[in-house]
């Protein structure tokens, strides 16, 4: 959301897999072979004291086709999709129906990822007209970034998560104070950017340095180079426990996390295990008054019940409203709704 950690958008599981040059997975970071897995001692709990803040859902949060992204078609296991100037066809498990779109308009594809790897690992993508470079560039509500051909099959931005992003512009916008953001597994910095246009000061915090430097990289194609982010190469969880203790705390609280990953220095994360430390340790990061906190969670055996019960516990007591549900993406040729994640967000 997250060294590069595989978020298998699908929803099917799969091994992790193997870290090397150019085959990071999203949020696993990279780490000898020989090292063994660290697992620190669970953060402990205790159920916090106090009402339960209210509920909203379930909320559907939709983008639609737009000028920049638009799901054109799915189906059949895969998706055809469009950004910027490209067609582009992706695995997605989710899509069980039939394809509304004639097989010439996905035959009409710039890039395929195949699944396939050549002898240097960087083989996943086909391109059937002309072979593309890794960059092109893209743009949402006016900040421009670069999208990406990745060995793992991601294209540097998820653009279900605009809902999100334009919901917390709002809240910063709304505050009329200094605002202070922390984006745990920030990855290529959307949302960082996002939240710096809008006025806040950001933490940004991924597990892999080609991220970071994939996230600078945008920050200057951007325009926002004069903008106040932080970009720190961390295991997250271990960067917002030292957060706690130094008594650093933010406004707004942003996490993203794998379903399985590795940190830099071979720290294992398993979601179910390990959310609810995190959740809470979200809460102990607080400003004295917070403003949001936003848990998106992909690649899951879960229902949004599931993280919406574990958000209300956690901020039980905070007063504000828990909203959960799913981001969907809005398929062009036959309106048909495409289930990305699971989302469940406190706002005060």
């Amino acid at each position: 959301m997250k060294s590069f950690r595989d978020r298998n958008r699908d929803n099917r599981p799969r091994q992790p897999a193997k870290s090397g040059p150019g085959q990071l997975p999203r949020g696993i970071g990279t780490s000898p072979a020989n090292r063994q897995d660290q697992k620190p001692a669970p953060r402990p709990l205790a159920r916090r004291e106090g009402p339960l803040p209210a509920e909203r859902l379930p909320l559907i949060l939709e983008v639609p086709p737009n000028a920049e992204y638009a799901l054109l078609d799915s189906g059949a296991g895969e998706k055809l999709e469009r950004y910027g100037p490209y067609r582009i066809v992706r695995p997605e498990g989710q899509a069980i129906w039939q394809r509304a779109l004639p097989a010439k308009e996905w035959e009409r594809a710039d890039a395929i990822f195949t699944g396939d790897t050549d002898e240097e690992g960087i083989g996943r993508w086909r391109f059937p007209k002309t072979p593309l470079g890794e960059t092109w560039p893209m743009k949402h509500d006016g900040i421009d970034y670069l999208g990406r051909f990745t060995s793992f099959r991601h294209v540097g931005v998820f653009p279900e998560q605009a809902s999100h992003w334009d919901h917390m512009a709002g809240l910063i916008a709304a505050a009329r104070r200094p605002i202070k953001v922390l984006n745990l597994f920030g990855y290529t910095g959307l949302a960082s950017l996002v939240a710096a246009r809008a006025g806040a000061e950001v933490t940004h915090v991924d597990a892999s340095k080609k991220a970071i430097g994939w996230a600078r990289e945008n920050q200057e194609m951007a325009g926002l180079s004069d903008k106040p982010i932080r970009w720190i190469v961390e295991d997250a969880v271990k960067f917002a426990e030292r957060e706690e203790r130094r008594g650093s705390r933010y406004d707004i609280v942003l996490f993203d996390p794998p379903a399985y990953g590795r940190g830099p220095k071979g720290e294992v994360w398993q979601l179910f295990e390990d959310l609810p430390g995190l959740a809470d340790l979200c809460r102990s990061i607080l400003t004295p008054k917070p403003i949001a906190v936003v848990l998106t969670a992909y690649s899951i055996r879960a229902s949004f019940f599931a993280i919406h019960a574990l958000m209300r516990d956690t901020f039980a007591g905070m007063g504000g409203t828990v909203e959960s549900g799913e981001l969907i993406i809005r398929e062009k040729s036959a309106g048909r709704a495409l289930s990305t994640s699971l989302f469940s967000r406190w706002v005060a």
